[in-house]
């Protein structure tokens, strides 16, 4: 695995430290999966567990989408992977589903949320509401949530790229 990751300069104002840890966890994933076939990104890490690397990505792109289109800009964008039936769909992975499809479909959401969020500051309140809670969140706060969502998922990350083959890395 290389390391493409660089994190923010350490007297980076707020927002350019906020946007640069989000990009260094982003990133982080993305290195977690460099180099395998979609079957190994398919692996579930432990059984009964279907959490493997592509359901990460996968659910990743759907927090994207959440955040930074439902409830930041309030647009009316539906789930990707998941269904009424299936709320947990994007774990839920068969043959066909591709790295290719994950990778693309998720980046895709990276650039929609970076384009929403440039049209905001720090303390600029959501359009949209939380889907559950019914609360709208400050851009700081999304960011903050954002960080810590990638940074559990990368150490669990961790844990699956090591049973897969045995890699290991910060």
């Amino acid at each position: 695995m290389t390391n493409e990751r660089h994190e923010p300069a350490t007297t980076a104002d707020e927002r350019t430290m906020l946007e640069g840890w989000l990009e260094y966890h982003r990133q982080t994933l993305a290195w977690k999966c460099e180099g395998l076939t979609d079957a190994q990104l398919r692996t579930a890490a432990v059984e009964p567990s279907e959490l493997s690397l592509m359901g990460l990505v996968r659910h990743m792109a759907e927090v994207e989408r959440g955040w930074f289109r439902k409830v930041l800009t309030a647009e009316d964008a539906g789930p990707i992977y998941y269904t009424e039936e299936d709320p947990d769909g994007e774990f839920h992975l068969s043959e066909a589903d591709t790295w290719e499809e994950a990778y693309a479909t998720w980046q895709s959401e990276i650039e929609t949320a970076r384009r929403n969020a440039a049209r905001f500051g720090l303390d600029d309140i959501s359009e949209g509401k939380h889907r559950r809670t019914g609360e709208r969140f400050n851009l700081r706060w999304i960011y903050t949530h954002m960080i810590e969502e990638y940074a559990r998922h990368n150490g669990h990350a961790d844990l699956i790229r090591e049973r897969v083959d045995g890699a290991t890395g910060d």
